[in-house]
């Protein structure tokens, strides 16, 4: 009879544990189902895929090259042109500083210094280049700022014309060490007031290829005085040639 009860209670503890085994099964298959579901009120997360998202990209734009010219790094007998970027550079801010007054700005366009000490063979061409052909130059773009009168702010630039009988200077002529070429014969175009307009540059010698001014106004004066070299409505009559 204990026996018998011995083996009833075993099989009803069987039992009991069979039972709480499902019940945990039960239970983890329904935390799993929660997990997998969106929350109420909200978007379910992000499914991932096999791709990655890839952000569009704009074609890169190639930056234009601007146009420029080689500057010779000795002097050269080689006549210098009047189209390049750099001339044109040049004589658009020699009218800036005139239109302007400001010779600062038309600096840019006249004849470096440290070039003159080296082409000068005088005893003194710093204080020469400082006391007579800056101080001139500053002198004739007031002179040429003062043509333009009280509208002086609404005259553009046209253009410059370099009259063809340019000169080579040889090293020893006009008290040069080393040679240039010399051109009296530019003039500047510009328009005001509805017409074209222009003025002389007295004066322009070559360094490395490229062209500058010397003498704006006049090369001799007899006093110290701007000048404004041969004014004329219209293009004007380029000076003859001579001079160094």
């Amino acid at each position: 009879m204990q026996a018998r009860r011995r083996s009833l209670r075993r099989g009803r503890q069987r039992r009991s544990l069979l039972v709480l085994f499902g019940l945990a099964l039960a239970a983890s298959a329904g935390l799993a189902a929660t997990a997998g579901a969106p929350r109420r009120g909200g978007a379910a997360p992000p499914r991932a895929t096999g791709a990655p998202t890839r952000t569009p990209t704009t074609a890169a734009t190639r930056p234009t090259t601007p146009t420029t010219t080689t500057v010779p790094a000795t002097q050269t007998t080689t006549l210098p042109s009047v189209t390049t970027p750099v001339f044109h550079s040049e004589m658009l801010a020699l009218f800036e500083g005139i239109r302007s007054g400001n010779v600062a700005v038309a600096a840019r366009a006249f004849f470096p210094e440290r070039a003159y000490l080296e082409l000068k063979a005088i005893s003194n061409p710093a204080a020469d280049f400082q006391d007579r052909l800056m101080a001139e130059y500053r002198l004739d773009i007031a002179a040429a700022h003062a043509l333009l009168g009280p509208d002086a702010s609404s005259a553009r630039f046209d253009t410059v014309t370099v009259a063809p009988e340019a000169a080579w200077i040889s090293p020893g002529g006009c008290y040069n060490s080393i040679g240039y070429w010399h051109n009296p014969g530019a003039r500047l175009l510009y328009y005001e007031g509805g017409a074209v307009h222009s003025i002389g540059i007295a004066s322009l010698i070559s360094w490395h290829g490229v062209w500058y001014v010397v003498h704006l106004g006049g090369v001799y004066r007899s006093s110290t005085v701007g000048l404004v070299d041969s004014p004329a409505v219209g293009a004007g009559v380029p000076a003859p040639p001579g001079g160094c």
